[in-house]
């Protein structure tokens, strides 16, 4: 059933447009499915247009299966025979008719990541590679640069330029191809490439194909990369009736490709482009839309818009700065539980951070009390790779156990086969020992020097454990074992990043038991593990920015929002171009909330970013009238630069450590907010102080009037 009424009147502008080059800026919560679902239904019931000469083209198969239900809805089943697809479905269908001209037969195989990785795992082993040196996930985006880039294997040889790991890198492209070619496979990238070689080759294919689609119709444009496009352009030039539906606002894929250029500079390359911006929004409140308009404004790479609510102003967002990670992630909490204690589904909130080792905390905190959570698109802190990893170092240190064993023998790689591992295995059965205790005693004879440089570390290790610092110790762990020249060497950034979220997991969990041993650390590390709620319907959504977008919650929590940590430290070393991307998933982040928006930082020290934190320039750059922030003080104090800060703090230090301290370790002290604790160490006029529990170890100085002995 045909109802225009439901729309406002720039979505009805949008819909009964009679240009033929229709850009359509679509902000956040703005109804764009239906505009383009709508489109359609009028095209075919009002124009009379076929529903087969219809092109609609969207990048998620969720987004295709709920706009052609949509269509059916309004139009029923026979009228809805409108090809509705993902860009890489619909290339299929092209290929399946007419990849014959490329030697290629019709029913060609897809290969899908599982296959590439068999692929990659038969090339590393004739070449030599261990993946811990070239993960596949590196060598597949290799791959499909050189690719899109229309290099091949030969001309990737010659750029490596003796480079040995280049050299590397292109003998396994020019496997992995002839491997693709001999069973006649294309994968996902080759879809598009293919189609675009078939149509830019075959003048009178591509003309079959673009004369079949008087109307070609295109979803989230903002996401498309140039190779997507040129298809796009393609598809449209016989009939040159193109309409797209996006908002460069939310262009936050360029890592993957997407470039933002194409929507903005669209009327560019179509001269009498009509533009409509859809800028009323549905799903957030006033107060949420106008904190969010008022940093997106600060971005220059963008078509101008404000977006205005339909529902009431609502509360104001809320900014909240703690003094660590572990407070941040306790004062979400307790506003989940108040939440929930009044009626709100876990269901219905969502944390979001910019990096997924940021989970770290608020995963801890939600587990210890109880509350049930989901990990949207990602895997818990404690059971990614790195940090299982480097756990069963420290476990083989303390433990000497057979598990951490067989996972770190090879972790870097040592060249110690499975053959190997096996037969250590059999003779610790057989000699009733460990597997460690079997190559330290030489019962196996093979392998002697790596396996002696094993055991005089590993035993280093233990001796370091005597004297040193738990954290001193995993340091070590990390350079002495090659694991973190291992990611380094791989440019595997997020998973250092999460090796670093574990050195501040131990180093606070050290200063908050000063007493504590490893094994104790481990045992309250299996804790976190064990625990499992994936099976529980109504949870609380944590996920990465990225992950959240086309999502919305009544309630958002965007956490870690501190400058270096979003935006990220990487992002801004990419200049203005990094800046802007950050600030767009800004935009996207604040946009999912519904009703209410927090926001919260931590003042501490950071190893990820090996130094203090700052509240973010994206909080600072909401308009004051959208925004409450809990502590002003901080607030007005955040608009010193890092610099500045520094140089502030340096200048205090000096000047506190010319004061007597009165205080000694063992002292107990009462301070004004965090009560009672004991001194734990002493440094000039900064004294350690082990509060008790959610607070944890601070550091003070001696003269601040807020502590005193008792």
């Amino acid at each position: 059933m045909l109802d225009f009424n439901i729309l406002n009147d720039k979505q009805k502008e949008a819909v009964f447009t009679q240009s033929r080059h229709v850009r359509i800026i679509a902000g956040a919560g703005s109804g764009k499915t239906r505009v383009l679902t709508m489109r359609i239904a009028y095209l075919i019931a009002q124009k009379g247009v076929y529903p087969n000469h219809i092109l609609a083209i969207t990048f998620t198969n969720k987004a295709a299966k709920e706009m052609k239900s949509r269509v059916a809805d309004m139009l029923g089943d026979e009228n809805s025979n409108t090809w509705i697809s993902t860009i890489h479905s619909l290339c299929v269908r092209i290929l399946r008719e007419d990849i014959a001209v490329f030697g290629y037969p019709r029913n060609f195989s897809i290969v899908d990541q599982n296959d590439q990785n068999q692929i990659l795992k038969e090339a590393y082993k004739e070449y030599g590679i261990d993946k811990k040196d070239i993960s596949y996930g590196s060598m597949l985006d290799y791959i499909a640069n050189n690719k899109y880039a229309f290099i091949d294997p030969l001309r990737a040889l010659d750029l490596a330029s003796g480079d040995l790991k280049e050299e590397k890198k292109a003998k396994v492209y020019e496997y992995y191809t002839k491997r693709l070619a001999g069973v006649y496979g294309l994968d996902f990238d080759d879809l598009i490439i293919f189609t675009v070689r078939l149509f830019e080759k075959y003048i009178d294919i591509k003309e079959k194909w673009s004369r079949r689609f008087q109307y070609v119709l295109v979803d989230e444009f903002q996401d498309v990369d140039k190779m997507q496009y040129r298809l796009i352009r393609h598809l449209a030039s016989y009939n040159d009736n193109i309409y797209v539906v996006g908002d460069p606002d939310q262009t936050i894929y360029t890592w993957r490709g997407a470039d933002v250029n194409i929507i903005i500079n669209f009327e560019k390359d179509f001269k009498d482009t009509e533009t409509i911006i859809l800028n009323q929004n549905y799903r957030s409140t006033g107060n949420i839309l106008s904190g969010a308009n008022s940093v997106i404004r600060n971005n220059r790479q963008r078509v101008k818009k404000d977006l205005f609510a339909t529902t009431s102003e609502g509360a104001k967002i809320i900014h909240k700065s703690l003094d660590s990670e572990e407070s941040e992630a306790y004062y979400v909490k307790k506003n989940i539980t108040r939440l929930h204690d009044d009626g709100l589904a876990y269901k219905d909130m969502a944390i979001l951070y910019r990096s997924n080792y940021l989970s770290r905390n608020i995963e801890k905190v939600l587990l210890e009390t109880g509350i049930p959570y989901v990990i949207y698109g990602g895997i818990r802190f404690y059971e990614r790779a790195e940090i299982k990893d480097i756990l069963a170092y420290l476990k083989l240190i303390a433990l000497g156990d057979d598990l951490s064993f067989i996972r770190v023998i090879n972790t870097p790689k040592r060249g110690i086969g499975q053959k190997t591992i096996e037969n250590i295995l059999a003779l610790a059965k057989e000699n009733d020992l460990s597997m460690y205790e079997v190559i330290k005693e030489g019962l196996y004879p093979k392998n002697k020097d790596t396996f002696e440089a094993f055991i005089k570390m590993i035993e280093h290790f233990r001796e370091l454990l005597k004297d040193e610092s738990l954290e001193k110790l995993l340091q070590a762990v990390l350079n002495d074992t090659g694991y973190r020249d291992y990611l380094l060497n791989d440019n595997q950034t997020e998973r250092l990043e999460n090796v670093k979220s574990l050195i501040d997991d131990i180093k606070n969990y050290e200063l908050t038991y000063p007493e504590s041993t490893l094994d104790e650390y481990l045992q309250n590390v299996s804790l976190y593990i064990d625990k499992d709620n994936s099976e529980i319907s109504d949870a609380v959504n944590l996920m990465t920015i990225h992950s959240s977008k086309g999502l919305e919650f009544d309630t958002v929590f965007v956490i870690g929002m501190s400058e270096s940590v979003f935006p990220s430290e990487r992002s801004l070393a990419d200049g203005l171009k990094g800046l802007e991307e950050e600030r767009r998933l800004a935009y996207v982040a604040y946009t999912r909330a519904k009703r209410l928006l927090y926001l919260t930082d931590s003042r501490d020290f950071s190893f990820v970013l090996s130094k203090a934190k700052t509240t973010s320039r994206f909080v600072e750059e909401i308009d004051e009238d959208y925004i409450t922030h809990l502590n002003e003080d901080l607030h007005k104090q955040s608009t010193f630069s890092y610099q500045n800060e520094a140089s502030f703090r340096k200048s205090e230090t000096r000047k506190e450590a010319s004061v007597k301290n009165n205080f000694k370790k063992g002292d107990r002290v009462v301070h004004n907010i965090f009560k009672e604790g004991v001194v734990v160490s002493v440094d000039g006029a900064i004294i350690t102080v082990a509060f008790a529990y959610p607070h944890g170890v601070k550091k003070i100085l001696s003269t601040h009037p807020s502590i005193k002995k008792i």
